[in-house]
């Protein structure tokens, strides 16, 4: 089955697969880097990797208009159900699997912070492995590199979108250990080039992967798709 990956800007993803419509990091309205406003996304399910605004600042707004599930950590879920009338909501932790309509997720390690809008707590960062469609897609979250990343390329991965932006994540030169470590068939990369801070060359980054030939990167356009076929 295909399953057809779509970069938002920033660290902001829809996947799509059989009728069923995940969203990442939904952060659309305040992102210089978006081409859609947050009023003209719909989704099924939402998923949010950690508390910072970049991450979950249209989640609440995106979830009841489309009448979502938001999955995230316990903290966020609870928030955005109880401070942001988000109706239906998963709150899970690190290394749990949840069972949702598409398929499966599990919540992973992500080394980072989890500080809401707000200010208050937002517990742990993370990452999810997402199965859908007979596909396994890591998406990495804002993250620095880690050596228990190899062990979520166990079954082997078809996808891994992972940071690059360097600064408040792992850049280029700690994504290559991480794909090296993963080795998903195709790797995108994602929180880059959205403010002067995290500008990268993303073209000398893919060129370095090929290089290596770790796996095939795929570097998208702002609104571009990428078919992940069998």
């Amino acid at each position: 089955m295909t399953v057809q990956i779509t970069w938002h800007g920033h660290a902001t993803w829809i996947i799509e697969a059989e009728g069923h419509r995940i969203l990442v990091d939904p952060f659309f309205d305040e992102n210089p880097a978006a081409v859609r406003k947050a009023k003209e996304v719909q989704a099924d399910t939402i998923l949010v990797t950690h508390g910072h605004f970049d991450h979950l600042a249209d989640a609440a707004a995106i979830a009841k208009q489309s009448e979502a599930t938001v999955v995230a950590n316990f903290e966020i879920a609870t928030w955005l159900s109880s401070e942001h009338g988000v109706k239906s909501t998963v709150g899970m932790n690190l290394g749990g699997w949840a069972t949702l309509p598409f398929g499966r997720v599990q919540m992973t390690i992500a080394f980072h912070s989890s500080q809401l809008p707000d200010g208050s707590y937002g517990g742990n960062p993370g990452g999810f492995v997402i199965e859908v469609a007979g596909k396994r897609i890591y998406v990495a979250g804002d993250t620095a590199l880690f050596s228990d990343m190899q062990l979520y390329g166990q079954p082997a991965l078809d996808a891994a979108i992972l940071p690059i932006g360097d600064l408040f994540t792992m850049g280029p030169a700690d994504s290559l250990q991480a794909i090296a470590w993963l080795r998903p068939r195709v790797v995108l990369p994602s929180h880059y080039n959205t403010w002067p801070p995290i500008e990268q060359d993303v073209q000398a980054w893919a060129e370095q992967v090929r290089r290596q030939a770790i796996a095939e990167p795929f570097v998208p356009d702002v609104g571009q798709s990428f078919e992940l076929g069998e």
